[in-house]
């Protein structure tokens, strides 16, 4: 019996078609944790290439495990955080810690390499879940390979989740890459309270957990009589200053450099020539500066204050060291703290200075002598900050469809990592 040329093109797109489904076919029909409780196990592949990353998967994963009703089994890449957590590390971290185009250039070959190598692994995992933290460069391509890969084989796919939504919305023209995302992302988790309806609307499912400062708040407060409905860190300002025999009179300045060697590079020339402009306008002017828990930013941090204009104090970073940097922030004196300002920046006020590539020693200066000779203006930044801190809160909708059955939470019993721990184990295929 012989079949037309045509017959046979439309046997061969139909069965394309299907094979191009097949990946979904359990998740429509059972939920992730169905298939996971068939396998006497969930298997979860996760992937961070920063410092903040490695925070929040930490996090993640200790919630996942918290709830999950089956044992969970890691892989991926991670930090030490997430090495305290069970995840055996693929390579170092730092290795994939690269911020934009121009960072990555000299790093081009090895990047390929990891990545290549990180798909690799995590085909070989068989995992039911893959969670990308931040570090957009290396997740998305991460993604869309493996998701390439499993088409190639025509085989089941893992659902892909991404941590920390990428900024695009926040660029002329950037919400059309959304859409691109949607092909292989499955669900992003948004720290920001405008992205989840901007993800939606360009057909890229995500649920915002609110910020990981959240975190912090409950972690550093654990034990401590406060309210239900405060979120706030009050760290201790005298015992920094006892600790470190910083004098009465002196003036402090926090200084956040950031986590990645590529942007403390660049950050750290343009504090140290803000101190040199400042020295002689204050008294006694000390520099505490947060160190990132990276070897790379350590050692380079270690090197600069050699020939830094005022005396510094290097405060560890890490969720380990989270009460002695908040008491770092908490002088009884003038105090300001200069972050490389980003672009998802949530205040939409001037209560905080956002120089992006006006950021130069001269401005930086001239913008913290007027805050910390105004009195006016740095009230309007505590105002701000606590408005902030109550726009990073989850909704309540978010939270009462994230419990599982046998939890209820109540503020500030709820984290941004509970949240996302319980959306992945009630995933379904919409």
């Amino acid at each position: 019996m012989s079949m037309s040329l045509a017959a046979i093109r439309c046997v061969k797109i139909c069965k394309s078609s299907i094979c191009l489904t097949r990946r979904y076919l359990w998740v429509s029909s059972k939920s992730l944790m169905d298939r996971a409780a068939m396998e006497g196990e969930l298997r979860v592949f996760i992937v961070a290439g920063e410092v903040s990353g490695d925070t929040i998967g930490s996090r993640l994963m200790a919630s996942l495990k918290k709830i999950s009703p089956v044992p969970i089994r890691f892989s991926g890449v991670g930090g030490s955080m997430m090495s305290n957590q069970g995840l055996k590390s693929l390579f170092p971290m730092e290795n994939i810690a690269v911020m934009g185009i121009w960072e990555l250039l000299p790093h081009l070959y090895n990047f390929r390499v990891k990545l290549k190598e990180t798909v690799e692994a995590a085909f070989q995992f068989q995992p039911h879940v893959v969670v990308t933290v931040d570090s957009k460069g290396f997740s998305f391509r991460l993604l869309e390979q493996l998701r390439a890969r499993y088409d190639q084989q025509r085989a089941d796919g893992p659902v892909h989740f991404h941590f920390v939504a990428p900024s695009f919305w926040a660029w002329k023209g950037g919400e059309a890459r959304l859409r691109v995302l949607s092909k292989f992302v499955d669900h992003v988790f948004c720290i920001l309270p405008n992205e989840e309806a901007v993800c939606e609307s360009n057909g890229l499912a995500a649920t915002f957990v609110g910020h990981p400062i959240l975190e912090d708040v409950l972690e550093l407060n654990m034990g401590k009589e406060t309210a239900s409905h405060e979120w706030k860190i009050t760290g201790n300002g005298e015992d920094f200053r006892e600790r470190y025999a910083i004098p009465s009179g002196a003036t402090v300045i926090t200084l956040l450099p950031g986590s990645r060697l590529q942007e403390v590079t660049r950050m750290l020339p343009i504090f140290s020539n803000t101190m040199k402009l400042l020295k002689d306008s204050f008294h006694e002017l000390i520099t505490v500066i947060t160190v990132a828990p990276n070897r790379l930013v350590d050692n380079y941090i270690a090197r600069a204050i050699d020939t830094w204009p005022v005396p510094a104090i290097l405060v560890p970073g890490g969720t380990q060291h989270l009460k002695l940097k908040y008491d770092a922030f908490n002088f009884l004196c003038r105090r300001a703290k200069l972050p490389y300002v980003r672009p998802e920046l949530l205040l939409w006020s001037c209560s905080l200075p956002a120089l992006f590539q006006a950021c130069t020693p001269a401005k930086v200066a001239s913008s913290l002598k007027e805050l910390m000779n105004d009195a006016v203006l740095q009230q309007q930044q505590i105002v701000a900050a606590e408005k902030v801190m109550e726009l990073l809160r989850p909704p309540n909708r978010t939270v009462n469809n994230s419990e599982p059955q046998d939890m209820k939470w109540t503020p500030p019993g709820y984290t941004p990592s509970m949240i996302a721990a319980s959306t992945i184990l009630s995933y379904k295929q919409r």
